[in-house]
């Protein structure tokens, strides 16, 4: 401190000295930095996405219901595909590289219109699989590479600014460019069904590979792991707010009167399905601490990135398949009864075995009691889906669905929480980190 001035008299003389986030070297950030949490910017960022999540889902109820299955389902993880690896590439890119200065927050809003965009580009794209022969992917596309464009700027600038991740930005600059080309292309082209589907599988893997053939392993930038998981969580809750949208979207159409007051035994059920089944995947989600585990598995983390992605297209499902069955309860869907059913069950049964794969696979080490659970979760899931096809009404069958996170639940607060504390306990005894 300089004789005379106090070290608040310092602080304001550099404020006013330039604005107050002014441009910090983009060189990377502390993978062990302490009390690392999800920045007000990206929680701002997530809400844009979640947007883009309802729509999908919304879109993928109302042609669900419709009858067009292959068609809705298609359409939908194509989108969920596209949401997911836009989130994920900015998430893992923040974690490693944010300096939340005025230009990486001016490219940070970049992403985010182009989320925007891309959101408004899904009704076209799920009505040409109902009305086409052709797949309408123009709008979608030109969200996505405004998205994608965001992201290159952000490697241009690690690339020129961080010598150690130099090739690793260059990499990531190439695939990338080279992987819009290739959506532009397919877009505006606007080729036969059949091309547009093999080209959408080309594309969609080399999105996937990407990280891989830039960086190599998981560990090729200073991503910091309890951040990622926190990350990851924030995603997950806000795509579980799907199941809150979904039974809103359910129990509006069954209120009976015009003051809303009038409810019915549906009404009640699909409103205590909802709430109580987006409660139990909330439950059984946050039962593994991914923090602790990516903290001693840091290679893993492309398994526990893309593991995700049937995981949330499985959340995000669970809402849609809320909507549709509200939607044959006030007979506007031209589905049956069981097909109803699977709407709901389906996604969820994929969420919950999404939960035990990962949890397996992370800690490479099997769980004998996981097997009774996966086996009582099925049971469940049977069973709603057979009283279903016996005649039982819908809203009995949803409640029933509502059960099977709990299956989980209970296993965990009974005697899980303990087989997982010895998995990591030896994990960490183990000290591999692979």
């Amino acid at each position: 401190m300089i004789a005379g001035v106090t070290d608040s008299e310092t602080f304001d003389n550099s404020a006013r000295a330039g604005i107050a986030h002014r441009l910090a070297p983009m060189t990377g950030r502390d993978p062990d930095e302490s009390g690392r949490v999800a920045s007000p910017l990206e929680l701002l960022v997530d809400l844009t996405f979640v947007v883009a999540v309802s729509a999908a889902a919304a879109q993928f109820a109302e042609l669900l219901a419709q009858g067009q299955v292959i068609g809705s389902i298609a359409a939908f993880v194509l989108a969920m595909f596209a949401i997911f690896v836009a989130w994920f590439s900015f998430t893992w890119f923040a974690s490693a590289f944010d300096t939340d200065d005025w230009f990486y927050r001016v490219l940070t809003m970049l992403q985010m219109v182009g989320v925007v965009v891309f959101a408004l580009g899904l009704p076209p794209m799920f009505h040409s699989v109902e009305h086409g022969d052709q797949l309408e992917l123009r709008l979608m596309v030109i969200g996505y590479v405004v998205m994608r464009i965001a992201m290159v700027l952000q490697w241009w600038r690690a690339a020129r600014q961080s010598e150690a991740f130099r090739s690793v930005g260059i990499a990531n600059i190439r695939w990338t460019v080279l992987a819009q080309i290739g959506w532009v292309v397919l877009a505006f082209s606007q080729p036969p069904l059949t091309v547009t589907i093999i080209a959408v599988l080309v594309l969609g893997v080399l999105e996937l590979l990407l990280p891989v053939l830039a960086q190599g392993d998981a560990g090729g930038t200073p991503w910091h792991p309890h951040h990622i998981a926190e990350r990851y969580s924030a995603f997950a809750i806000i795509t579980l707010g799907e199941g809150v949208v979904g039974t809103v979207a359910s129990s509006s159409g069954l209120l009976g009167g015009e003051d809303g007051l009038d409810w019915t035994s549906n009404a009640v059920a699909v409103v205590i399905a909802g709430v109580g089944l987006t409660f139990g995947m909330w439950w059984v989600y946050f039962a593994t601490p991914f923090g602790d585990i990516l903290e001693l598995r840091r290679r893993r983390g492309y398994l526990f990135g893309y593991g995700h992605l049937p995981l949330f297209i499985g959340i995000a499902g669970a809402g849609a398949g809320l909507h549709v069955a509200g939607l044959h309860l006030e007979h506007d869907a031209e589905l049956g009864a069981v097909a109803v059913v699977l709407a709901l069950a389906l996604p969820v049964g994929i969420y919950l075995l999404m939960v035990y794969l990962l949890h397996t696979l992370l800690l490479s080490r099997a769980d004998r009691a996981h097997v009774q659970l996966i086996v009582g979760t099925l049971a469940v899931l049977a069973a709603a889906v057979l009283l279903a096809a016996g005649g039982v009404p819908v809203a009995v069958c949803v409640l029933v669905v509502m059960l099977v996170p709990f299956v989980t639940v209970i296993g965990y607060e009974t005697f899980g929480h303990r087989h997982q504390r010895r998995m990591i306990t030896e994990l960490e005894a183990r000290g591999d980190g692979q």
